[in-house]
C-alpha cells in the first residue's frame, strides 16, 4: 500500500547546530532552507529539521538508521569517533554505529547493500506507542508486516517501505528512544486507499491537492502523496 519513505522531521530547537551536525558531520547535502526548516538529503529521503512553529513539528528524541556501504563503516567511525560519543551493536554480521545529534535525536549508521558514497537512505525508524496492539493493527492497516517481537523490551517490528519499531516508553540500544509526534513521508499508489484503510482507527485524516494526512492513535503525522 505504502511503497516509500519520503520524508522524515526532526523537531530542533536551533537550526544552526542541527544543520552543523547533519551537513558537516554526516555530509548530507543541503536540498532546500529557510528561516524555519533545513531539508536535507539522506539518500532518496528528505531529513527535514524544523523548528517547532507549526503542525506537524517533527519528531522528538526520535531514534533512526541511515544505511551506508558495509566498506565504509570504519572511515565512519574514525570521522565521528573524535567528537562524538559513540556505541556499536551487530546484528548478525553487519555493524551498526550510534551517536546522538544536538537535540538528542539517536542516529544509527548501520551497514547495508547500498552504493554510497556516504550515508544512502534511511532504513528504520522507532515510533513510541502508547500501546503495541493498537499500534501494530493500525500500521498492519497500512501494509507493514510484523517481522519481531521483544522479548525483555515491549516492542515491535515491522517491515514495510522502512522498518518501522514501535516502542512504548523504554530505553533501548544506546539508551535510544522511540521518537514522540514522529512526523513520516510516504508514498502510495493510491493514498486514497491509504485513507480508507485507516480511516475509523486514526485521530484525523484529512484529504489534500495531492494526497492524505492521517494522524495515527500516538499523535504521528504520516503525509501519503501518489507515488512518482
Amino acid at each position: 500500500m505504502l511503497t516509500r519513505l519520503s520524508r522524515l522531521g526532526l523537531e530542533v530547537k536551533y537550526l544552526g547546530p542541527a544543520r552543523e551536525f547533519y551537513e558537516g558531520d554526516l555530509d548530507l547535502p543541503v536540498r532546500r532552507e529557510g528561516e524555519e526548516e533545513v531539508v536535507l538529503a539522506a539518500g532518496d529521503v528528505d531529513l527535514c529539521l524544523r523548528r517547532p512553529r507549526s503542525v506537524p513539528r517533527g519528531g522528538v528524541h526520535t531514534h533512526f538508521a541511515c544505511s551506508i556501504p558495509a566498506d565504509e563503516y570504519d572511515e565512519w567511525w574514525e570521522r565521528l569517533g573524535d567528537d562524538h560519543e559513540l556505541e556499536e551493536f551487530r546484528f548478525g554480521s553487519a555493524r551498526s554505529l550510534y551517536c546522538y545529534d544536538p537535540d538528542g535525536n539517536c542516529v544509527e549508521l548501520g551497514q547495508r547493500d547500498v552504493a554510497g558514497p556516504g550515508i544512502d537512505g534511511v532504513f528504520e525508524v522507532a515510533i513510541e506507542v502508547e500501546s503495541l496492539d493498537r499500534a501494530e493493527s493500525f500500521y498492519a492497516a497500512l501494509g507493514f508486516e510484523t517481522v519481531d517481537r521483544g522479548d525483555e523490551r515491549r516492542r515491535v517490528r515491522m517491515a514495510g517501505p522502512v522498518a518501522l519499531e514501535l516502542w512504548e516508553p523504554q530505553l533501548g540500544i544506546a539508551d535510544a528512544r522511540g521518537g514522540v509526534h514522529v512526523d513520516l513521508g510516504f508514498e502510495a499508489d493510491d493514498p486514497g486507499a491509504v485513507a480508507d484503510a485507516v480511516r475509523d482507527a486514526a485521530c484525523a485524516v484529512e484529504r489534500t491537492d495531492g494526497g492524505v494526512v492521517v494522524r495515527d492513535p500516538d499523535g504521528h503525522h504520516l503525509t501519503v502523496v501518489g507515488a512518482e
